[in-house]
């Protein structure tokens, strides 16, 4: 199994349990998930040791009860989710556990992400304004995550899931020269 996929499984699982046992702590445990992430990521000598395949599975499991003791009031979800990843020496599956739980959370929400590329930097009120006319349109609530893209001309570019809305200049401009050509003209 890829750790892409193994991860998948562990977010699934937690957030099927986390929704059954404590419905309103699912925020929170995505909180506590993303400070745990950060914090193994961002240290270069917890991830080195947590991440060598030569260090024994059980000093990794003692260190983790470590920090567990240390960090004080975590979901108790989150805590043995750390524990099992210890003893199984998966702890680096952390951030994709996050991007996979943070995605079932959102979904859960009827939340959607989106990016909407422009030219030029868009002011906060076209912003607001674009996201509550997509989110009439999908039914759901809709987080944009702004780009700027110059070689786009003009227009806008908004991708929500798999799903794109093209009404760039340089997207019309190259339809114009495709129906040029085809008419021969």
């Amino acid at each position: 199994m890829t750790s892409g996929a193994a991860a998948g499984r562990y977010a699934r699982a937690l957030f099927d349990v986390v929704l059954k046992e404590t419905p309103g702590a699912l925020a929170a445990v995505e909180s506590q998930i993303q400070g745990l992430s950060a914090l193994f990521t961002g240290n270069a000598a917890l991830a080195g040791v947590m991440g060598n395949p030569a260090v024994p599975v059980t000093k990794k499991v003692a260190a983790t009860k470590a920090l567990l003791a240390r960090a004080g009031s975590l979901a108790p979800q989150v805590s043995k989710l750390l524990l099992m990843l210890a003893e199984r020496d998966r702890l680096m599956l952390l951030p994709d556990i996050l991007r996979v739980y943070r995605d079932r959370v959102m979904d859960h929400q009827k939340v959607i992400r989106g990016d909407v590329t422009t030219a030029v930097a868009l002011p906060s009120e076209t912003l607001t304004a674009l996201a509550q006319s997509l989110e009439r349109a999908t039914g759901r609530k809709v987080v944009l995550a702004p780009r700027v893209d110059p070689s786009i001309i003009g227009g806008v570019v908004t991708r929500l899931g798999s799903t794109v809305y093209d009404g760039s200049v340089t997207t019309q401009l190259e339809k114009m020269r495709q129906t040029l050509i085809e008419t021969g003209q």
